[in-house]
């Protein structure tokens, strides 16, 4: 079957169908938002999470702001860590959401926002580009325990919320998933599948037409692929495939299937792929926004990631209704 064939990363019925989402690490989210835009995407104002530094006083962000580029069962999430009362890298429109916690609980809440605002200043400090993957699942707690049995290390089944902006107001949208420890190329896990009584307040009418997220590209050292490729094969419980969701390749391999990149170290998540259904209209959007674009080694066009904040972005066009 050919690439144009498959339909938005499916695969035979397993229990990881998809991606859910990457995280693309930046030092400026109004700078990232703003490239995404002219990407093509819609891009709602980021959160931040905000704490009174003393009774009285007014919340100051602090831990991490992100936003999301919503796609139909997926996303493209852009994230930056926040110093404390530190709004110089965030939007004017940035929304503040103070945070709420038991008091028992509260010094918990905090250590981990800390600790996930430290991870990503490491990444972002590695360098400015993807530095998470995450899989999707419509059986999150059957993939925990495959993982187990494969010898997979991973944190175990959590549940957070998040908020989400309603025609009703605001509501928390809860979300499982689980983290695999020790992979070197970032964030690497499983979120249980976008929860439809949700689905309809992902707005999807990207002007670049863009409707899924289909493929993330590891790059790793030359002489590494095999142990790296043994790896996503325990992750995923099935062999790697040409038709996704993740596609390896060594380093030296990397110019010919995206002319002109460079991984900026290794092993690294260099670029992701959407699906779109008409290419020429998004390659025309892309050149009306300034944007420059080359072609794959598989057809496709891509914008590099000296000008996409160090990720490099490929649309593919998918047939409607494949």
């Amino acid at each position: 079957m050919t690439r144009r064939g498959w339909a938005y990363g499916e695969f035979m019925p397993h229990d990881i169908t998809r991606l859910h989402h990457v995280g693309h690490v930046v030092s400026d989210m109004t700078q990232a938002t703003a490239l995404y835009q002219r990407l093509g995407f819609h891009v709602p104002p980021p959160g931040v999470p905000a704490l009174a530094p003393s009774e009285g006083a007014a919340p100051e962000p602090f831990g991490a702001a992100n936003t999301h580029a919503d796609l139909s069962r997926s996303f493209i999430e852009l994230v930056t860590p926040v110093k404390p009362g530190n709004v110089a890298c965030l939007p004017p429109d940035a929304r503040i959401v103070p945070l709420q916690a038991p008091p028992e609980k509260l010094p918990l809440v905090l250590s981990r926002i800390e600790a996930t605002s430290a991870r990503l200043a490491g990444w972002r400090d590695r360098f400015e580009g993807l530095h998470i993957l995450m899989f999707s699942s419509p059986d999150v707690d059957g993939t925990g325990h495959r993982l187990t049995a494969a010898g997979v290390e991973h944190g175990g089944v959590n549940t957070v919320g998040r908020p989400v902006e309603t025609p009703n107001g605001m509501r928390t949208e809860p979300v499982r998933y689980l983290e695999i420890d020790g992979a070197p190329e970032g964030r690497v896990g499983v979120v249980a599948d976008v929860d439809p009584k949700f689905q309809h307040t992902r707005r999807l009418d990207h002007p670049n037409g863009a409707q899924e997220l289909v493929e993330a590209v590891l790059c790793v050292p030359d002489g590494q692929l095999p142990l790296v490729r043994e790896r996503y094969e325990r992750y995923l419980g099935r062999p790697i495939s040409a038709e996704g969701p993740v596609t390896l390749v060594a380093e030296a391999d990397l110019p010919d299937l995206l002319p002109g990149e460079l991984a900026p170290a290794l092993p690294a998540l260099v670029a992701c792929t959407v699906a779109v259904p008409d290419i020429a209209r998004t390659r025309a959007l892309l050149a009306e926004n300034g944007l420059p674009v080359r072609e794959t080694a598989r057809g496709e066009i891509f914008v590099p990631a000296e000008a996409a904040l160090g990720a490099a972005l490929i649309f593919r066009e998918i047939c409607a209704g494949a």
